[in-house]
């Protein structure tokens, strides 16, 4: 199977709220984040729990683990793409309100999708 492209999502704004968190995480945590991300890259749609899983309408999530931390970023799929919402921290459930932005920044993203890619 090729590898997946794996887009960071923009907001209007141009600043990329996945950067931003991995930004204020530690370099243990940023490290394992981006370990994740490359997993999704290599292994697309048949990347399942313990590292990723489905939450709902069309969002998923990668899980990392640090400590006693969950971590976890947003993504969904548009057009064979992967393209990752933000990032947070939880302690049960990802709260409704997480999901819920994701999915608006998905809607976001397949009304414009250029202007809602973050490019380096």
């Amino acid at each position: 199977m090729p590898q997946t492209t794996v887009v960071f999502l923009a907001d209007s704004d141009g600043s990329c709220p996945l950067l931003d968190w991995l930004d204020a995480q530690s370099e243990k945590v940023r490290l394992k984040c981006i370990v994740r991300i490359e997993r999704l890259a290599e292994k697309g749609y048949e990347l399942r729990r313990p590292e990723a899983d489905m939450l709902r309408d069309e969002i998923y999530e990668l899980r990392v683990r640090a400590g006693h931390v969950n971590y976890r970023m947003l993504y969904f799929y548009h057009e064979g793409r992967a393209i990752v919402t933000h990032g947070l921290t939880k302690e049960d459930q990802v709260p409704d309100k997480e999901i819920d932005l994701a999915i608006r920044r998905m809607r976001a993203f397949k009304s414009e999708p250029g202007r809602h890619t973050h490019e380096e």
